[in-house]
């Protein structure tokens, strides 16, 4: 008995763990890369390189494969093994990550974002504005921007 619930806590860590590496990852490309690099589009399509959204796709790609390998391969070994509590423990664990990261994975979040813009920086072409996003310095972003001849900015309003 004692060892069937170290196997519950085990996978309910697990849970929590496989959420944080894989569909955290695969939520932030949907939520904060895909809409930030729209934005930036909209401003002008030669602010950032198409390649942002070839590396965004591919990334979304891996992580979901990568998610429902792991995923599957809990499923089988659970239910090949006849400890279902084990599966279900794994889903509680990702259940109580989504609980706690939901409010943190749109692009809105400060951390999201500086998280964009240290991944994203790389596929703009400007040196100015592109060292201004690298070193997260959004007045200087904004001031680029404007020196650039764009009024409106891709950077939102953090609450």
């Amino acid at each position: 008995m004692e060892i069937k619930i170290l196997y519950g806590g085990l996978a309910l860590v697990g849970g929590w763990f496989w959420f944080f590496m894989f569909v955290r990852q695969f939520l932030f490309d949907i939520m904060t890369a895909y809409p930030l690099i729209g934005r930036m589009k909209k401003l002008d399509k030669e602010i950032i390189a198409v390649g942002a959204t070839r590396y965004t796709t591919v990334s979304l790609i891996v992580t979901a494969f990568l998610s429902a390998l792991v995923a599957f391969l809990v499923l089988y070994f659970s239910i090949k093994k006849g400890a279902a509590f084990v599966y279900i423990n794994f889903i509680v664990g990702a259940v109580i990550a989504l609980i706690m990261f939901i409010t943190k994975l749109s692009y809105r979040n400060k951390p999201m974002f500086e998280a964009f813009c240290i991944t994203y920086y790389r596929f703009v072409p400007d040196d100015e504005l592109r060292t201004a996003i690298y070193n997260k310095k959004f007045n200087q972003v904004n001031s680029r921007l404007r020196a650039m001849g764009f009024k409106d900015t891709f950077i939102p309003e953090f609450k």
